[in-house]
């Protein structure tokens, strides 16, 4: 009985044992299974591949530019730049993965830009990429010449008249204005001479002379007023070219008063003072005014064809009249330097424009 239940207890043992030893060798297998699913040298799951990016750049018709150069930026720490070759491709290789864009530069074409993405270790081909000629932007620069300029200038000139009537073309308001030729002399000489106003004011002039019977040897009346009035137009015509025409042109001097209108008082003074018997030459330097001071004398000379002889036209009273021109247009430039200004409706602006 006891060798009957020890031998059955045997069996059930070895039952028990059999079952058993399968799944121990089964766990075994299954613990050691983890090492086989990656060998030395494959991808991890979270390991980024460098990968390339390729294209091509073409123009408007298809042709393919070379030597155009293409850009690169992105994730990477510095930009790239390559030329497309004489087929028109490009290449970059051993990219980071990531977003980028490509800048496209060439000679006579307009920038292009291209954007994508490169994915883990691919090689990413961009569609071609078309250049469209640049649109040509010229700008013109309209240049004046010296001649043109000084037109210009003159133009503004003739607006300026005191009180808005009477002509004040001999004053410059721009500082630097471009000499004047000698056909603008004469021209603006001229128009001096010929305003209505300065006729009218001849007028006036020759009616107080009769009024007070001066020059008596022309007499009264018409033919009295007439003399008179020839007179004083031939001294207006005569210092108007000689001074202002004929000597600046021959002497290359600027007949026009420049208006200083900066600095003190006194500076200013003084500079009207002094520009009775010095000028701007037409190479913008200060000189003597020989065509001022030699004008009056020439002037003085001449109106002894036309004066009476015992008006008193001697050599000295000549030189006399000149001094009295000269103290006269002492007063004239102080009277422009600090009163015209300010009774001239129309100015020209203070900037001049240049050449």
């Amino acid at each position: 009985m006891a060798l009957r239940f020890k031998s059955g207890l045997i069996v059930f043992a070895l039952v028990v044992l059999g079952c058993t030893l399968p799944c121990l060798g089964q766990a075994s297998q299954e613990t050691s299974s983890p090492a086989s699913e990656h060998p030395a040298g494959e991808q991890m799951p979270d390991q980024q591949l460098s990968g390339s990016i390729r294209g091509t750049i073409v123009d408007g018709t298809g042709a393919v530019v070379a030597g155009a150069r293409v850009t690169l930026t992105g994730d990477q720490p510095l930009s790239q730049e390559v030329l497309s070759d004489s087929d028109g491709l490009f290449s970059f290789t051993n990219i980071a993965p990531g977003p980028f864009q490509l800048t496209v530069t060439s000679a006579g074409f307009a920038k292009q830009t291209s954007s994508g993405t490169l994915y883990s270790g691919q090689t990413c081909i961009v569609p071609p990429i078309t250049l469209a000629v640049a649109t040509a932007i010229t700008d013109v620069e309209v240049v004046l010449s010296p001649a043109e300029v000084a037109e210009e200038q003159i133009k503004e000139q003739e607006k300026q008249r005191v009180l808005g009537f009477i002509p004040n073309f001999y004053v410059s308001y721009v500082p630097d204005a471009v000499p004047l030729s000698p056909k603008q002399k004469f021209t603006l000489a001229w128009k001096m001479t010929i305003d209505p106003v300065t006729l009218v004011l001849i007028g006036g002039t020759a009616g107080v002379q009769q009024a007070q019977n001066d020059f008596s040897e022309y007499g009264q009346g018409a033919q009295g007023y007439a003399k008179r009035y020839g007179a004083g137009f031939a001294d207006t015509v005569s210092s108007t070219f000689i001074g202002g025409a004929i000597l600046p042109s021959l002497l290359k001097q600027d007949p026009r008063y420049f208006y200083k209108g900066t600095g003190g008082t006194r500076s200013r003074i003084l500079y009207a003072v002094a520009t009775s018997v010095i000028c701007k030459g037409d190479n913008g330097r200060w000189q003597a005014n020989y065509s001022g001071i030699l004008g009056a004398l020439a002037a003085g000379g001449i109106s002894k064809l036309y004066y009476p002889a015992t008006s008193g036209n001697g050599a000295a009273e000549t030189f006399e009249n000149a001094l009295i021109g000269i103290g006269e247009g002492v007063g004239e430039h102080l009277f422009q330097e600090f009163l015209v200004r300010k009774l001239t409706p129309k100015l020209p602006k203070r900037n001049p424009t240049k050449p």
